[in-house]
């Protein structure tokens, strides 16, 4: 039986996306037998200072430290599209293409009755709004191509289809069920050179 603390732990790392019970043990194990004090006061501080300095772009929803996000403040980027994703994460699988230098709308998630997600919960009213308040030409929906992920992309694309804005979908090179998170950047390259129109 692992002592108290240790099974604390093994616990905490079993709150990550992704971590089973082995995975969970394996880190707890590295962090008490491998880690020196230094660099385990370096990861509380590091995990404490994300919590506490990190927040959603009030315009597009990425991850920011300050008043609007990095892809927000730069004037060289073009305004008048924006990529509409899932995550954050899935903003940095598409900046690694270095092929889009559009704006970006972070959902937060997809549409997921199943699990009691609708609209309402997601970054979408804002995305509305910037569409009507900005020069908005082209939105491109680069929602996973999962059964959640299409939902969500056809409830935006039927919301939007009385607007005079081009609606498109990147094309899935990519196998359906995938996160664009695992893609790699040829895949993506190709997915967004070969959007199409959203009908």
């Amino acid at each position: 039986m692992y002592p108290k603390s240790l099974n604390n732990l093994i616990s905490s790392f079993l709150k990550l996306p992704g971590v089973g019970k082995k995975t969970a043990e394996r880190y707890a194990y590295a962090v008490v037998n491998k880690m020196k004090k230094e660099d385990i006061e370096k990861f509380i501080e590091s995990l404490s200072n994300c919590k506490d300095s990190i927040k959603r772009c009030p315009v597009c929803g990425f991850l920011t430290e300050d008043d609007i996000c990095e892809y927000c403040k730069d004037n060289t980027r073009d305004k008048s599209t924006i990529l509409v994703v899932e995550e954050a994460k899935d903003v940095e699988a598409i900046e690694r293409c270095e092929r889009y230098f559009g704006m970006y709308h972070v959902l937060g998630g997809s549409i997921s009755p199943i699990n009691g997600i609708g609209p309402e919960e997601l970054n979408i009213k804002s995305l509305f709004k910037r569409i009507d308040d900005e020069n908005t030409k082209e939105i491109i929906l680069a929602t996973s191509a999962t059964v959640e992920g299409e939902a969500t992309a056809l409830y935006i694309k039927r919301f939007l289809q009385d607007k005079n804005i081009i609606v498109s979908r990147i094309a899935y090179g990519m196998p359906v069920g995938s996160s664009l998170e695992f893609s790699d950047e040829s895949t993506i390259m190709r997915a967004l050179d070969g959007r199409k129109e959203y009908r």
